[in-house]
């Protein structure tokens, strides 16, 4: 193996051991019993539950994991392989599952080998996305397999993950969580798990998943290939048209029919509560498609400048309900395209919102952080020297695109970059105007965007519920950054929340008004001003339309 440092950065956080050759390989005993689990139950007696805890167990012991598995983890991979399960799907489960994983597992080290030979010539390469260092790592749905399964077989060491804020990955937790309170949303979040390697088992996938974490840059440098953090200036004066808005009263963001980048509600560290109790939209969405925790093996927790985009994710299990209503309810068959480096057209965003902000939530410097922190998700980072391509043939200078702002303690280098809308007629403003936009900008001046990968926004009541967000104030949030991220649409759906019913109305009447960004937000500022300082207790619509229905919006102190 030539000189890797992606390997380099990776290794303390894999279960495998490095030879002199530089090749990966696994402890001989190791070898050894995934060799016998390989050849079925009858030749490693792993058919059971109990049993399957205890070679995790001996594994560990072989690789010197210095960290104890959670206790009771034994007694929850028990419970749910010797009990939960019928006597038929357990017997089928070690029969026909436990063999191709340990299969599986005996092969991650030449799947890394492989791996790395194709990817370290494009810096794909698996390996510690650090914070503040954007990039992405793309992996194949193979080896994604392997890596799942090592958090199944809890053999990640965890020892030094906390350090680097990494989140959980051995599945331990998972089963603890059954075992200690069991409820069946936790049992259904296993089911869908346990599902998805069933299915990898009788057939492995052949795509590619990547993972990217991007920023929005907090220095200031004129050759920097990534957006910088605006201050409220920015959006004061921005006057980018607002992009259409269609509000959904019904309907999940993962079913969305036509291509949008789907936001996940997520924690600041990656995938959240998913392998603990955690069952809300984030968490969800992790046990529907699994090979979203790969993410969290590499990728630290976001900071304010922060989002992770993962493309490719593919769906394997349907579900009904939600939080303790969650129910695994069967296969699913997931038919979206691939792109050209072979990930299904599954764009899926990670934004965390505050938690529990009260009446900080508006306030400017919160107000900033939010909206910065969704336009940093919705911003296309791979696209960036288009943009800065387009709107320079668009009459802006090199030295107006890199001109330093003099206000203290902002950064806004992006300020003339991406504060001039293409120019328009009101026609174009209006229903699905925004391609008709992008494509006479592709006119003029070149290759902007094709428009197949022009991908709007499908969101919801992000950092609302359990992060305690106003939704009224989420939805503008979203809708600003959306539309200073140039995305041709947002899709909103509002899960039938009360606090939302007039959001159409509202949105209708912003749209036909034609407000650009810099209005919206600055209505936005003055009545988060007000709200501050007690002077109305009405919610954002009901204080912008003063003909709709008079609702005190809820107290966010309480």
């Amino acid at each position: 193996m030539e000189d890797r440092a992606e390997l380099d950065s990776i290794l303390p956080y894999l279960p495998l051991l490095i030879g002199s050759s530089r090749r990966l390989l696994w402890p001989s005993k190791v070898v050894e019993a995934l060799e016998a689990m390989s050849k079925g139950p009858d030749h490693s007696q792993v058919n059971s539950g109990q049993v399957l805890s205890i070679a995790i167990s001996d594994m560990r012991a072989s690789l010197s994991l210095r960290d104890p598995l959670a206790p009771f983890s034994p007694q929850g991979y028990s419970l749910f392989f010797d009990e939960l399960l019928t006597a038929a799907d357990s017997t089928k489960w070690f029969a026909e599952v436990i063999p191709p994983l340990a299969n599986l597992l005996l092969r991650l080290p030449s799947l890394l080998d492989f791996h790395y030979q194709n990817m370290q010539a494009y810096g794909y390469g698996l390996r510690i996305l650090g914070p503040q260092q954007p990039g992405m790592v793309l992996l194949s749905q193979e080896l994604i397999g392997a890596l799942l399964a090592c958090s199944l077989f809890c053999l990640f060491p965890v020892s030094n993950r906390g350090v680097k804020h990494l989140p959980t990955i051995n599945f331990d937790q998972l089963f603890v969580s059954l075992y200690e309170s069991y409820s069946e949303k936790q049992e259904n979040k296993v089911r869908c798990i346990v599902h998805y390697f069933q299915r990898i088992c009788s057939q492995m996938p052949t795509g590619f998943v990547s993972f990217e974490r991007k920023l929005l840059s907090l220095e200031n440098h004129p050759s920097q290939s990534s957006a910088s953090y605006p201050n409220a200036d920015f959006w004061t004066k921005s006057t980018l048209s607002l992009c259409p808005f269609q509000v959904y009263s019904s309907g999940l963001i993962e079913d969305h029919s036509t291509g949008a980048l789907e936001v996940d509600f997520a924690n600041k560290y990656l995938g959240g509560g998913a392998l603990h109790r955690g069952c809300v939209q984030e968490e969800i969405r992790f046990m529907i498609s699994p090979e979203l925790i790969a993410g969290m093996l590499f990728l630290p927790s976001m900071a304010d400048n922060e989002a992770i985009e993962i493309v490719g994710a593919e769906r394997f299990s349907d579900y009904t309900g939600y939080a303790f209503s969650f129910r695994f309810s069967g296969d699913y068959v997931d038919k979206r395209s691939v792109d050209f480096l072979g990930r299904r057209k599954t764009r899926i965003v990670a934004i965390d919102a505050l938690c529990s902000p009260r009446m900080n939530q508006y306030k400017l410097k919160y107000l900033l952080r939010e909206t910065n922190k969704a336009f940093c998700g919705f911003l296309d980072q791979s696209n960036y020297s288009q943009y800065k391509r387009h709107f320079q043939d668009n009459g802006l200078s090199a030295g107006q695109l890199h001109q330093d702002n003099k206000h203290d303690g902002d950064i806004s280098r992006n300020e003339v970059l991406l504060n001039e809308a293409p120019s328009t007629s009101n026609e174009t403003n209006e229903g699905g105007s925004r391609m008709e936009v992008v494509r006479k900008s592709d006119e003029k001046g070149g290759q902007f965007m094709d428009p197949e990968n022009f991908i709007g926004i499908a969101t919801g009541n992000w950092g609302c519920g359990a992060f305690g967000g106003d939704p009224e104030l989420k939805t503008i949030i979203q809708w600003l950054a959306a539309s200073q991220a140039l995305r041709p649409f947002i899709s909103y759906y509002t899960f039938g929340l009360d606090a939302l019913q007039s959001l159409a109305q509202v949105s209708q009447w912003i749209l036909l008004h034609k407000w650009n960004v810099g209005d919206l937000w600055n209505m936005l500022i003055e009545y988060s001003s007000q709200k501050s300082k007690g002077e109305t207790n009405l919610g954002f619509f009901a204080w912008l339309l003063p003909s709709l229905p008079h609702c005190e919006a809820a107290d966010p102190a309480n």
